[in-house]
This record gives C-alpha cells, sequence and structure tokens, in this order.
C-alpha cells in the first residue's frame, strides 16, 4: 500500500505549500494564455496559436511546477529529483523502501528542497492508481511534470528466458509506465503545460549482450514517446525520453564488478568511461524546462557515444 510523507518543510502557513500551488503555476506553468500572430503573404489565414512561452517565464527556471519522479531514491531517479528541485520545482517522487526514502527526503530537506514522498512499488496496478491519487491531492488536481523512471533487468540468453521472467520486465518497464501515463493524463492536461519524459535506454536502439527482452521493453516505450509527443500535442503535453548507456548505479555495479566485462564497456565507448547520474538528469531536466518547449517526440542517448560506433576499437 502507498503511504503518503509529508512535504518536509512546509507547515499550513507556508507559502509555497501545497495549497498554494496552483497559484503559484498560474505566473508560470499552469496558465498559458499569451498567443503570437504569425503572418505570412501567402499564408494570410493562418490563425493565432497558442505560444507556450510568455515573455514574463524565466525559461530556465521550474520555479511554480510540480513534478512526479518514480524511483527517485536512488541512481539515475534521485538525480533527477534533486536536479528538479534545485531548478525550482516543486516535487513528490516513491520508493519501494520506506526506510530509504525517509533518509533521502531528509537529505533534500536539509538542502532547502521541495520534496515529498509516498513508499509505492509502481509494478503494482493498486499501488499506481493510489500514487497518483496522492499526487493529484498534494499539487491540487495539476502536474506539470512526470517523469517514469522506474525499470528493471534480467539478464540472460532469450531462449533461457521463463515466460514469469519476461511477464515480470513488461510489467515493470512497459506496462507500469503506460498505466502512470494514463493515470497521469488528467493532472498533466489541466496544468495547461505538462511534460511526460521517459528513461528508455541504447538497448531500444542497438542489440546488448543477454538483454532481449529488456531491449524490446524499452523498445516500446520508445514508440510510446512518439505516440504520446502526437496524441497529447494539442493538450500541450510534450512527451520525450532519454536513452542511457552504462551509468555508475547500484542497479549496474554487479554486473560492471566483472573487469572483463567492463574493459569490453570502455571499448565500445567513444568517450572511454560510464556515465553519472546527473549527466543523464541535467538532459531530463532540459526537456522539463519551458527552454525546451517545441522539443516533443524525441528520445536522446545518453551513451558516450556508444550507440553511434560502428566499428572504432579503442586500443589504449
Amino acid at each position: 500500500m502507498s503511504a503518503s510523507r509529508s512535504l518536509l518543510g512546509l507547515g499550513p502557513s507556508s507559502p509555497h505549500s501545497p495549497v498554494g500551488l496552483p497559484r503559484e503555476n498560474a505566473h508560470g506553468f499552469q496558465s498559458l494564455k499569451s498567443a503570437s500572430l504569425r503572418f505570412s503573404p501567402t499564408l494570410c489565414s493562418i490563425k493565432s496559436v497558442p505560444h507556450p512561452n510568455p515573455p514574463s517565464i524565466n525559461r530556465w527556471s521550474l520555479g511554480g511546477a510540480t513534478a512526479l519522479v518514480t524511483g527517485g531514491t536512488r541512481g539515475i531517479g534521485r538525480a533527477v529529483v534533486a536536479e528538479l528541485a534545485g531548478l525550482g520545482a516543486t516535487v513528490h517522487t516513491c520508493a519501494r523502501n520506506g526506510t530509504e526514502l525517509d533518509k533521502c527526503l531528509r537529505g533534500w530537506e536539509e538542502e532547502g528542497f521541495r520534496v515529498s514522498g509516498s513508499v509505492c512499488d509502481v509494478s503494482f496496478r493498486d499501488q499506481r492508481e493510489e500514487l497518483v491519487d496522492t499526487v493529484s491531492s498534494v499539487f491540487n488536481g495539476n502536474l506539470n511534470i512526470l517523469i517514469n523512471n522506474v525499470g528493471t533487468n534480467i539478464r540472460k540468453p532469450m531462449v533461457e528466458f521463463t515466460s514469469e521472467e519476461f511477464a515480470k520486465l513488461f510489467a515493470t518497464n512497459f506496462e507500469s509506465v503506460f498505466h502512470m501515463s494514463q493515470l497521469a493524463y488528467p493532472l498533466l492536461k489541466a496544468s495547461g503545460a505538462g511534460s511526460v519524459v521517459f528513461t528508455s535506454s541504447v538497448s531500444g536502439f542497438v542489440s546488448l549482450k543477454s538483454m532481449s527482452v529488456h531491449g524490446a521493453t524499452k523498445g516500446a516505450i520508445n514508440q510510446l514517446t512518439k505516440n504520446l509527443a502526437c496524441e497529447w500535442a494539442e493538450d500541450n503535453i510534450r512527451s520525450n525520453a532519454v536513452a542511457p548507456w552504462y551509468i555508475r548505479t547500484s542497479m549496474v555495479e554487479q554486473v560492471l564488478s566483472n573487469k572483463e566485462y567492463l574493459e569490453e564497456v570502455y571499448s565500445r565507448t567513444p568517450l572511454g568511461r560510464l556515465g553519472d547520474p546527473t549527466e543523464v538528469s541535467s538532459l531530463v531536466a532540459f526537456l522539463c524546462l519551458p527552454a525546451s518547449s517545441y522539443i516533443t517526440g524525441q528520445i536522446i542517448c545518453v551513451d558516450g557515444g556508444m550507440s553511434i560506433n560502428g566499428f572504432y576499437p579503442r586500443h589504449d
């Protein structure tokens, strides 16, 4: 069951409490009513079109924005929470481990970030529903940013996968983000300016050793990213994805403890090193900023050049 943690550091009298979020958003993300007229000698009948960035908006700030980040206590997710909060967003995150979540919340509070959280395993449908209900309550029915970050992996040859393992990967990696997006849609639409960012992988572009099912789930996410970009554009909701290669997180520590395999990874990566979670979170944050308001439907690799390395072996 999902258990919501309070928004640390924000008492009822705080001007930045959840109750005040819609009014704050009205100065930036919630109400985007200005329009620009586009004229052309040959297209004189063109109507005025909504402009997502009125002059009053700081294009490089998330002040007034609300965000939900799934799996926000480790690795890339944790870096994303800090990145968004550092840019001024009010963030709600979730994790399966309540003790770990509370520790992170205390740390973010000490940094002056506005972050709340829920204990939730998003691989379960009922817990996803409860999480979004909590987010709707915290943010008064408005959500500007949804970061679908949760994912897992099972590494083995394709013919060795059991039906249970196959189902687990698709339920966690794809079904959960599909359903989370469905649930969050009314909140994103109500905010007036929404941004969805999926955590994909280079495995959705190229073949990786023992990752056939993982790659299939990420390929599905890539196509969902493109479809939502078109389907939700009329609601001013953008949809993009980031596709990391090996990032230095607890999830890949065991795999990369094999020195021989680590050297193989380096040999296929033009930059010759692993990525850092902050090198992914900075891109995620950019895709949520007003400065990226004309970017949608894109899947951007964060991989040190790995996905474009056809045959360029390193010999150090």
